[in-house]
């Protein structure tokens, strides 16, 4: 399960990012979670998916 709060997703889809997955999709892939839910929940904090950087930035 993925944290609720936007502020705590971020903190741990940048973890997940940097030290398991190549990018998003196989993150939420492997998560079963919908990448666009969680795409919207962080541009709601004015985060946005770097593919270069594979973060949110």
């Amino acid at each position: 399960m993925i944290p609720n709060d936007p502020v705590m997703l971020l903190s741990y889809v940048n973890l997940k990012l940097r030290d398991f997955y190549k990018n998003l999709d196989a993150l939420c892939e492997d998560l079963d979670v919908d990448r666009s839910e969680v795409v919207e929940k962080l541009m709601g904090i004015n985060y946005h998916y770097d593919e270069e950087k594979n973060q949110f930035v």
